[in-house]
């Protein structure tokens, strides 16, 4: 069928997640005629909202760790975050609780704090803690303020840095890192499940990733009144202020080529929209894949790609209030190591499990009605690599969610839920074209880090771009934001600097 309307514009970013939010501000504040296209009826992509009955429901990232990424995105129209939006700082962080001891740790704000947690587990580890603050501030120091937001488009930008890395031991895995400091089992295990909120195994991931603890310990951890829905809702409004135009419910099924440059796209309603520029904000190998017709290279080694887990995630309400349970509780099954083998390695749906429960009406009321709770509870699973039959586990799974949590944590919750419905890996798949329903595109390897990564800017044609998590710097709000910066340096060739003077606890 041909093609029945064509209209030309600078820049085309494809995908509003936060990276393609980040990426449409910052190509505007460069002075581009800017169309953000998303495939779904709302932006955000995985930040996207649910609401069932009375309840409201964030439906992916709810974990602020560098609130100074979002004001930098309003301060490049000379808007202030404040204006319009509320970070609430939390503590604790996230509460622990290790189901095979039935025991709490509270991961809180303040070091101090903190370390009186962990002397109810081991004294000796406090002193331990404060050693691996120092080690997690020096790949802090490396690993985001001049790695993260810098581009790896060649081989010697990754070898100019193996130095640095080498010096910082970065062939080790977070789990080595984590046991070399703490030896108390259970505060070993609190301290190395960062890479599972980016999509990687503890035992395989890079310790470049412990940049995330130490991020936390220097900004915060915040949570946005009104939940990210709000976050996106208020993006969504400056975009339309300084007239970024938005299209939703499109899909795009084709980027065209002539010679070494991308010219247009074709979405599914036959609009042809040609572009200097166009940024893919979605998993690159989609983009490789169905629409350049062409196979992916993440490096010239052709290292086989392994991807993250995939994920199950529950939402509900309950007709009571669950005061003790914290905004963020991290719910411990008791395997660790052998869980997390079943899951990336064999790819199998295991007899056991560890959660991520968020509670947002422990914080902001509006998620609920008045005297309820509003749940979501991650869970990681295998991605859709593994033979797991979700229209049938999908339901098997959360019975098995709800039951643990109503002996543990949550008693009688049996009797007061309301309003449940989950999300599976193949929901992932259909509804943001995640390659094997992965809930992070490849995993954070060190093969699959920095230049192994799925680079920023296609080979061969120079103005096609890639943010997300699926590139570098990766997955994780700051992850994906600092993409967008990653981005307009390759096009501007202007260093665009971490950014991380704007903001403080």
């Amino acid at each position: 069928m041909e093609i029945s309307k064509t209209y030309s514009i600078k820049s085309i970013v494809i995908g509003s997640g936060f990276a393609g939010i980040a990426s449409a501000l910052r190509l505007r504040s460069l002075g581009h005629e800017v169309i953000l296209i998303e495939r779904l009826d709302q932006l955000g992509g995985r930040a996207r909202t649910f609401k069932k009955g009375e309840y409201k429901h964030d439906a992916g990232p709810t974990v602020i760790t560098a609130p100074f990424l979002f004001r930098e995105l309003f301060e490049l129209f000379d808007e202030h975050l404040d204006d319009h939006l509320e970070f609430v700082h939390l503590d604790p962080y996230y509460r622990f609780y290790f189901s095979e001891s039935d025991e709490y740790f509270n991961y809180r704000a303040s070091i101090e704090d903190t370390k009186s947690e962990i002397e109810k587990f081991d004294p000796k580890d406090t002193r331990r803690y404060e050693d691996l603050l120092v080690e997690s501030k020096l790949i802090y120091d490396i690993g985001f303020k001049k790695l993260v937001h810098r581009p790896f488009v060649s081989l010697y930008s990754m070898v100019s840095q193996i130095p640095a890395l080498l010096r910082l031991k970065c062939y080790r895995t977070v789990w080595q890192m984590v046991s070399k400091h703490l030896k108390h089992p259970l505060i070993r295990k609190a301290f190395s499940i960062h890479p599972l909120l980016i999509g990687g195994n503890p035992f395989t991931t890079t310790s470049i990733y412990a940049l995330i603890h130490y991020l936390e310990r220097k900004w915060g951890v915040f949570f946005c009144m009104g939940g990210t829905g709000k976050l996106v809702s208020e993006l969504e409004k400056l975009m339309l202020r300084h007239e970024i135009k938005i299209i939703k419910n499109c899909d795009v099924k084709r980027i065209n080529k002539q010679g070494n440059k991308v010219i247009s796209i074709d979405t599914e309603d036959n609009t042809n929209l040609i572009a200097d520029n166009i940024v893919f904000a979605g998993d690159p190998e989609v983009c490789y894949r169905e629409l350049l017709s062409e196979k992916s290279v993440t490096n010239p080694f052709n290292l086989k790609k392994t991807y993250s887990m995939g994920l199950y995630v529950l939402y509900f309400g309950t007709k009571v209030k669950f005061n003790n349970v914290a905004h963020h509780t991290i719910w411990m099954g008791k395997k660790y190591q052998s869980l997390l083998h079943d899951i990336f390695e064999k790819k199998k749906l295991g007899d056991d499990f560890s959660l991520y429960l968020h509670r947002p009406s422990a914080t902001d009321s509006s998620f609920a009605p008045e005297g309820h709770d509003s749940f979501y509870v991650l869970c990681p699973v295998p991605n859709l690599q593994g033979d797991v039959n979700w229209k049938i586990e999908g339901k098997v799974l959360a019975d098995k969610i709800i039951e643990a949590l109503n002996q543990t944590i949550m008693p009688n919750l049996n009797e007061c839920i309301e309003g449940v419905f989950w999300m599976t890996p193949q929901e992932f798949k259909d509804d943001y074209r995640s390659i094997n329903g992965a809930g992070f595109s490849v995993e954070p390897k060190l093969t699959q880090s920095a230049w192994f990564r799925f680079h920023n800017q296609h080979k061969r044609y120079k103005n096609l771009y890639f943010v997300g998590a699926g590139t570098h710097p990766g997955a994780g709000l700051p992850g994906v934001i600092s993409s967008a910066k990653v981005m307009q340096e390759l096009m501007t060739g202007v260093e665009v600097g971490s950014g991380e003077k704007n903001d403080s606890k």
